[in-house]
């Protein structure tokens, strides 16, 4: 599904901030913002509950999901960012059949993720699934439009990060296949 619009997919493992940092990002791009975790069926949601990692046939409806949605929500407001694991690059390639499409890799150590979730409440993911998502993550640093973040700082200096190093791809309504390393910001 083509799309006139840009989208930016927040990604990482859980509790890295995706959802946190996509809203501040979104806010400051003056972007339309969706939680991919809002797309979840249901079966999906009580899978993880029950402290059962997803595999490939239950994210595979899950991400088309997505990114029709993120396609349909980017021609209607621009730019529309969202909050996706999307943790291996065949998830991610998926996501990639929309059009104009930049990755936000938020990047943490497990200790710094792993107090985060143990802090938050009302979540569907429970900590003891932190280890399956790092052992599914395939780190995106050599695939194109990937930016990665450091999440060391707090949510506002993160979001801030990442809306200077998407410049150029926001910049570039029709920008395609380049690399970029980390921000340092």
């Amino acid at each position: 599904m083509e799309s006139p619009g840009q989208i930016i997919i927040v990604m990482g493992v859980s509790g890295c901030g995706k959802s946190t940092i996509a809203q501040h990002l979104a806010t400051q791009l003056q972007a339309d913002f969706l939680d991919g975790d809002s797309l979840h069926p249901p079966s999906n949601i009580e899978k993880m509950r029950r402290g059962e990692p997803l595999d490939d046939r239950d994210r595979r409806p899950w991400l088309v999901a997505v990114r029709d949605e993120c396609a349909r929500r980017a021609e209607q407001h621009g730019i529309n960012v969202t909050a996706c694991s999307a943790l291996k690059r065949a998830y991610r390639d998926i996501l990639r059949g929309s059009n104009d499409l930049a990755f936000v890799f938020l990047e943490g150590s497990r200790e710094l993720i792993a107090g985060r979730m143990h802090q938050r409440t009302g979540h569907f993911m429970p900590e003891s699934l932190l280890d399956s998502q790092f052992n599914t993550l395939e780190h995106p640093a050599q695939e194109p439009d990937v930016y990665t973040v450091s999440i060391e700082p707090g949510p506002e200096q993160i979001a801030t990060s990442a809306a200077l190093a998407l410049q150029p791809f926001l910049s570039n309504s029709t920008h395609k296949n380049t690399t970029h390393k980390p921000s340092t910001h």
